[in-house]
């Protein structure tokens, strides 16, 4: 097993339980799955748990897989309802306020371009949230984690490889002039 082969190869080889060949796996679409994750803004630690958490259900479901050539939309449904799992549970949660137990950070910042810092961080994300589901997933999958090919963002997105670059633009576009406005 390398790098050169193919899903279908590496989906046998992890099911024989050759470690190279599952190391390969995750390695090629690891990125993908944590950028499902951190799509829907959880912590490093909740999206860790879910990027765990689906490669756990491949481990499950290695002999299920039928088709390697969607392996990456099933790895990104899987992590996506692994994430709205988090989040369910997380509203259930309540949270208890104990009192400072760690100093902050970013105290030695200067308060003024922290708040400027994060009200840039807050009119990105709130641009952002106004796209479309089809732009904010694209744009998801592009920038947080580029895939090697246009074939695995469109396997795991679901669309035509033909359209993912003028879509890019087009979501682009209009993530601009929501920023501008």
């Amino acid at each position: 097993m390398d790098e050169d082969s193919s899903t279908q190869e590496l989906l046998t080889g992890a099911a024989d339980g050759d470690q190279k060949a599952w190391d390969l796996l995750v390695s090629r679409f690891a990125r993908l799955v944590w950028s499902v994750a951190r799509g829907f803004r959880l912590s490093d630690a909740d999206a860790a748990d879910v990027c765990q958490t689906t490669w756990l259900r491949l481990v499950e479901h290695l002999d299920a897989i039928n088709d390697p050539t969607r392996l990456a939309g099933w790895l990104a449904t899987t992590a996506r309802r692994e994430s709205i799992g988090v989040l369910r549970r997380r509203d259930r949660e309540v949270p208890i306020y104990d009192g400072p137990d760690e100093e902050d950070e970013d105290d030695e910042q200067d308060p003024e371009r922290r708040t400027i810092e994060q009200d840039e961080h807050r009119e990105l994300w709130d641009a952002f949230a106004g796209l479309s589901e089809r732009c904010r997933s694209l744009l998801r999958v592009l920038a947080v984690s580029p895939l090697e090919s246009y074939a695995q963002v469109a396997a795991a997105l679901s669309i035509p490889v033909g359209s993912i670059g003028p879509t890019r633009a087009r979501c682009l576009d209009r993530l601009r002039a929501r920023l501008a406005t």
